[in-house]
This record gives structure tokens, C-alpha cells and sequence, in this order.
């Protein structure tokens, strides 16, 4: 089997499963997620004209006064009664304004002897400080399109129009096994030989910003039959994630232990450094996806493909990693015949690789805050070149 681009893959990766079905849920339950419809407003905003400052609602025409002051409106209280000609009504920020007003006179400018009202100031224009009824939005406009990420902002903007429930794409469980002979649990003792299990508390992490819900299935030795079982465990997940055993060693036994558990392979291996050996496939309805072992590996495969993927089914409609353009400050050797994903930082002069780009650099991975993009036969790169990156932070 050859190796895949990336893009090509990332294609196949999504046509393995659809978008999950829709659901709704409480407000409250729809940050991160995406709309699974569009949003209509189901009232006015603002429900009338409104004041948008303390002061007086009078005519315009009628500057500078006097007026008699004859009412007054506060927000959350009943209508004031109309203004006949002369009359003021006393208005606060948010009120409704009565019948009659057109403009707004601001306290600040206001001349008030008991009930006789006159203004200190400029002629008064129609509509001055005043929201009108609508002009946020009306019934029926159009509030959010169908898949849509709900922000914090755009969740206050469905509640204002009336909305306390939203149809958002159901969160997708994800089934985490990591497998080797050596992992320990994180925490345990590690004697010769052995190496704590950091892939699924690095997976979960990243996961942790998205709408879905972790199951960690532990760690499975290189054992046929257990990894069989495991995978068999997981199969009611919609997605699958294993780490390590994904290669053709003697001890690598997430391949056959897939087909063995009624797998079907769609692709593997992919034109990318580090992150080579990636399998995708299904098992019933769950997409599985099978990860180097290595962190570094794991951690760009699943940049790219597990958070996409899960973007997908949570019913994104824009899941892939977001690229952007930077200045490197210090130069790159060509690439080989792979794309290659450089763990990198942005400095005060430009984007700086980090000191290893060995797949087993950890700590230099921890450094990273963006990933370098250097497709397959690109040429060496001077210090001021503008190259891709991929933001792992904001």
C-alpha cells in the first residue's frame, strides 16, 4: 500500500462516518458544539424603541422646551402612556419610549424645576439616542447558519432570540487504548524496561476542547487476543483511538487484531514526518483510527486527523486545522520525499524550530506552539522566508 498524502486521507477519513445524528440540548450544554440547523429569531430585538441612555423622552421638534414632565418608563416596567404635544416622560437606559417621543434628552443636558423640563443644549435630532424596535435583529431573520460553532457570544445571541434549547450534533464518544508491553500506568513505578502510558492523558487533554465524551480502555499488552477483545470492548464508541502496534513489527498487533475483530481497513500509512504508520478503518458503526506510539507521532496525527475527525462527527462543517503564514527566523533544510510537521515556537523574530525534531523529543515537543508545514520536495527555507503553520495555541 503507498503512502497517502494527507489531504487525500483527511477526505477518506470523513467519508468513513457521517456527521452524528442531531439532538437538543440546554443552552448551557452548547458551548463548542455546532448548530445542526439554522437558527430563525423567534422574537424582535429590541422588543420596542428603546432609550439608550437616562434622560427625557420628548419631540424633537419641540426643542428647547419647556416641557411638563408627566411620566416616567424604566426598564422591565409597564408602557408609559402617550405624549400629547408639550409633555416629557422620565426615561432610563433600556426603557420602552411612549407613543409621541422621537428623541432621547440626555440627564446631563436636562434643566428640571419640578415638573417643568427644558434643555441646556445643541438642538435635539429625530432618533437620538434611541435603539430602535428591531434594529439588532427582527422575527424570523436568520441568527446562526447550520453548523455554526457556538461561542460564548453567539449563545447570548440564540437566547436573545428566544431560544433556551438548541439543535447542536450529538457529542461523539471516543474510545481510548494504549497498547504495549512496557507502558505502566501514569504515576506507577517504573522499573527497567517499562515506560509510563503518556498517549492517553496527552490524547484526552487535546480532546478536553472539544464536544465529545473520553472512555480510556487502559492498556492492552501485544497480545492477539487481548487486543481483539479490546477492540471488540470498543466497538460501541463512535470513534476508536489506539496507540502503538500499528506498525508490522513481531509485536505490533493492533493490524491483525483489527481484521480479527471485524475491521475493514480503508488506508494506512501516510506521506507525513513523524506519523507514518496511521490506520484508519471501521469497526460496525465506530471509525477507528490507529496512532504511532510514540507521543510526538501520536500528538501530530491526532492535530490532524482524531480532532478533525471528531470535529466531523460533532457536525462541523470547516473541521480541518486552521493555517496560517509566518516569518521564520532561522533557516530549514529541504524536505524529503514526506510532508514534513515541524514542532516549532514564534519568537519576537519569527518562528523558531525547537532544538529535536526526533519523534521521541518530548520535551522539545513541549515546546511547540505551532507546527512548520514543509510539504514533500520543498527547498531549503532561509531565516525571512514566510512559511505554513499549523497554531497549536491561541
Amino acid at each position: 500500500m503507498s503512502l497517502l498524502p494527507v489531504a487525500e486521507a483527511q477526505v477518506r477519513l470523513f467519508a468513513l462516518a457521517s456527521p452524528l445524528p442531531a439532538e437538543t440540548a440546554p443552552v448551557a450544554a452548547c458551548t463548542g458544539r455546532w448548530l445542526a440547523s439554522d437558527l430563525l429569531a423567534l422574537r424582535d430585538q429590541p422588543w420596542a424603541d428603546l432609550s439608550a441612555m437616562d434622560g427625557y423622552a420628548v419631540r424633537a421638534a419641540e426643542w428647547p422646551g419647556p416641557w411638563q414632565v408627566t411620566g416616567e418608563s424604566a426598564a422591565g416596567g409597564a408602557v408609559p402612556a402617550p405624549l400629547a404635544p408639550g409633555q416629557a416622560c422620565r426615561i432610563f437606559t433600556g426603557a420602552p419610549l411612549p407613543a409621541g417621543a422621537d428623541t432621547i434628552l440626555i440627564q446631563e443636558n436636562a434643566i428640571r424645576e419640578r415638573d417643568r423640563l427644558t434643555a441646556s443644549d445643541d438642538p435635539l435630532p429625530v432618533g437620538r439616542n434611541i435603539r430602535p424596535a428591531a434594529s439588532d435583529f427582527a422575527t424570523n431573520a436568520l441568527l446562526l447558519a447550520t453548523g455554526t460553532t457556538l461561542t460564548p457570544a453567539r449563545i447570548a445571541l440564540a437566547v436573545l432570540g428566544g431560544h433556551g434549547r438548541l439543535p447542536v450534533g450529538r457529542r461523539p464518544t471516543v474510545a481510548l487504548i494504549s497498547t504495549g508491553n512496557e507502558l505502566v500506568p501514569p504515576g506507577a513505578p517504573t522499573p527497567a524496561g517499562s515506560l509510563p502510558s503518556s498517549n492517553a492523558a496527552m490524547l484526552a487533554a487535546m480532546l478536553a476542547t472539544l464536544p465529545c465524551d473520553v472512555v480510556d480502555l487502559g492498556i492492552v499488552p501485544d497480545d492477539l487476543d487481548a487486543m481483539t477483545a479490546a477492540l471488540k470492548r470498543a466497538a460501541s464508541a463512535d470513534i476508536i483511538v489506539s496507540t502503538g502496534g500499528a506498525s508490522v513489527g513481531d509485536h505490533d498487533m493492533v493490524r491483525p487484531a483489527f481484521v480479527q475483530a471485524g475491521g475493514t481497513l480503508d488506508f494506512w500509512k501516510i506521506r507525513m514526518r513523524p506519523g507514518k504508520p496511521l490506520m484508519a478503518g471501521t469497526i460496525a458503526d465506530a471509525v477507528f483510527l490507529g496512532l504511532p506510539g510514540n507521543p510526538v507521532s501520536a500528538f501530530v496525527t491526532a492535530t490532524l486527523f482524531l480532532l478533525p475527525l471528531v470535529r466531523h462527527r460533532a457536525g462541523s462543517t470547516a473541521p480541518l486545522p486552521r493555517l496560517s503564514e509566518a516569518r521564520l527566523a532561522a533557516p530549514l533544510p529541504a524536505t524529503g520525499d514526506r510532508d514534513d510537521y515541524l514542532r516549532a515556537y514564534r519568537g519576537e523574530a519569527g518562528i523558531v524550530s525547537v532544538t529535536s525534531q526526533d519523534s521521541a523529543a518530548t520535551a522539545a515537543m513541549a515546546m511547540a506552539d505551532c507546527l512548520i508545514v514543509r510539504p514533500a520536495g520543498s527547498s531549503i527555507a532561509a531565516a525571512g522566508d514566510i512559511v505554513t503553520i499549523l497554531p497549536l495555541t491561541d
